[in-house]
């Protein structure tokens, strides 16, 4: 028994670096590291793709605000119980404003920008911080908002508000999962080591993300609906009206 408890001490000293989801170099092994880069850059370029083709010139700027924002969000740490802390990912808020495709380009941009400039995150293990943070929160966390809301009421401000309050705290939860088994597969620690305190500690930093995306969401609910990706019907119709004056 004792054995088993200084064990998983262990593990979790060497497993506390990783609860920010920013996985360093060397914690990774080849094979994992190659499949996480894969799907990250078959995903990227895909979405290069689609957002030729499907975005307008005004999500350009957009994207470029919203990039801004969450990088500097991310900056800020808000503290959890257990002496650490942690911070916005963003791919939720991103998605909603942008949809999955643009929303996906803004957060590898993020994480790509943060891993090269400030180290957050090691630079052979970037394919894997795009793939659980981005990628993850960016389709996930949208598509499972969308079908909330939708089934809500896509109208509603509840609706919108329940949906982006689940969506970004399922994210944060789904992303630490895809972490653990990384880690799991990759030898570093044991998967019950790492899911136990990965996603313990990200069902509360999940909380945190919620709170934040919803402030955000709901101020640019009721000050710009027009700028959500789905946005509500009222302002459909009223743009419509407002061009057809023109």
């Amino acid at each position: 028994m004792v054995t088993a408890t200084l064990f998983f001490d262990v593990s979790l000293s060497l497993l506390h670096p990783l609860l920010g989801l920013h996985i360093p170099d060397g914690f990774l092994n080849l094979p994992v590291s190659l499949f996480t880069w894969i799907v990250s850059i078959g995903l990227i370029a895909l979405a290069l793709n689609h957002a030729q083709k499907e975005y307008k010139e005004r999500t350009v700027p957009l994207m470029g605000v919203c990039a801004a924002f969450i990088f500097a969000a991310q900056m800020i740490n808000f503290p959890i119980p257990g002496g650490t802390s942690g911070h916005l990912l963003g791919g939720t808020l991103a998605g909603i404003l942008l949809g999955p495709w643009a929303g996906t380009l803004v957060m590898s941009v993020v994480f790509i920008v943060q891993g090269v400039l400030f180290q957050d995150g090691g630079l052979t293990v970037l394919g894997a911080n795009i793939f659980n943070m981005g990628l993850i929160g960016t389709f996930g966390g949208y598509y499972l908002y969308k079908a909330i809301r939708f089934a809500i009421g896509r109208n509603s401000w509840r609706g919108m508000l329940i949906g982006v309050a689940l969506a970004s705290w399922v994210s944060v939860v789904v992303a630490s999962i895809f972490a653990s088994f990384e880690l799991g597969l990759s030898g570093t620690v044991p998967l019950t080591v790492a899911l136990a305190a990965m996603v313990s500690w990200h069902v509360v930093i999940g909380i945190g993300e919620a709170l934040i995306t919803v402030c955000a969401a709901s101020f640019i609910w009721r000050s710009r609906p027009d700028l959500f990706y789905d946005p509500p019907r009222r302002t459909l119709s009223s743009s419509s009206r407002s061009y057809s004056i023109r």
